[in-house]
C-alpha cells in the first residue's frame, strides 16, 4: 500500500483500514496517511512547517508515526506519542531526541539494540526482539492528547498488537498514559480484562493477566524524568532485564 492509497479522514476510516490490513507494513502504510484528528493534523504540519532553529535545513516527515521493529518480536515497548521535533522529524518514533537517547542506550546496552544511538531512519539502528510504537501516532501539543485522539487512534495500535501476538510476551508502558492505553487493548486483541481495582502505574509495576502478555511499568524517559534523577540508566536497566526474563531471553 501507498500513500494516498488508504487515507484514514474520520474514526470509522480508522477502524475499518486498521482491521483491513494484513501485515504491517500495510498497517505502517496507513497509520503514515491518517488525518483523522484535526487538531493533531494541524499541529504535527505546523510543526514541520515552523522548525526548530536547529534543524531548520531539515525535511520534517510531518506524519503519523508508524511502529517499527521485528515483526516477531518477543517485547513490545508502549509510549506515548511521538515528539514534536523528534519522530515528527525524523520519521521514526524516539528517533532524533533525548528521550531516544537515553532509551536505545539503554535498549543496547540490554542487547535488544545494536547500537546505542538513534538519530535519523537510516542510521542502521536495528532492534533485537523488540517492537516499539504508541498509543497516539501524532506528535501532539503540550505532549498530551486528548481522551478523543487516544481513542480515535487505538485501531492501529489494537491491529498492531494482533499482528505481533504470536510472538509478544511482555509489554513495557512508558509512562501512565501508555499503561492506561494497554487495558483496551488487552481487551481488545486478548479478550483479557483489566483487573478491578485497575492497577495503578508505578515504576517496576508488574501485572500479568492469563492470555495476555505481561505488562511491565517504567517512568517515562523524559528529559524531565531523566534530567531530574527521577530515572536513572540502572532502574531502566532493571526493567530490560527483567522484560528480558519474561520473554525467556535471559
Amino acid at each position: 500500500m501507498r500513500l494516498g492509497e488508504w487515507t484514514s479522514r474520520t474514526k470509522e476510516d480508522v477502524v475499518r483500514h486498521a482491521a483491513e490490513a494484513a501485515s504491517l507494513s500495510v498497517l505502517g502504510a496507513g497509520v503514515a496517511d491518517c488525518f483523522a484528528c484535526p487538531r493533531l493534523v494541524a499541529w504535527r504540519e505546523e510543526v514541520a512547517v515552523t522548525k526548530r532553529a536547529s534543524f531548520r535545513d531539515q525535511t520534517y516527515w510531518g506524519r503519523p508515526i508508524p511502529g517499527w521493529g521485528p515483526g516477531d518480536a518477543e517485547i513490545g515497548i508502549l509510549g506515548l506519542a511521538p515528539a514534536a521535533h523528534g519522530g515528527n522529524r525524523t520519521g521514526r518514533i524516539f528517533t532524533g531526541d533525548r528521550s531516544g537517547d537515553v532509551l536505545f542506550a539503554a535498549l543496547h546496552r540490554a542487547g535488544l539494540a545494536n547500537q546505542a544511538t538513534s538519530v535519523s531512519i537510516d542510521d542502521g539502528l536495528q532492534l533485537r526482539h523488540t517492537r516499539i510504537f504508541a498509543a497516539v501516532r501524532c506528535a501532539p501539543p503540550d505532549n498530551k492528547p486528548l481522551p478523543q485522539e487516544r481513542d480515535n487512534c487505538a485501531p492501529w495500535l489494537h491491529r498492531e498488537v494482533t499482528l505481533i501476538r504470536p510472538t509478544l510476551k511482555v509489554v513495557v508502558a512508558l509512562g501512565a498514559f501508555a499503561w492506561q492505553a494497554w487495558w483496551p487493548t488487552a481487551t481488545a486483541v486478548y479478550e483479557a480484562k483489566a483487573p478491578v481495582p485497575r492497577p495503578k502505574f508505578g515504576h517496576g509495576a508488574e501485572v500479568s493477566v492469563p492470555g495476555a502478555p505481561t505488562l511491565l511499568g517504567c517512568f517515562h524517559v523524559s528529559q524531565q524524568n531523566t534530567f531530574t534523577g527521577r530515572l536513572t540508566p540502572p532502574m531502566l536497566d532493571d526493567v530490560f532485564a527483567r522484560a528480558k526474563a519474561l520473554a525467556g531471553l535471559a
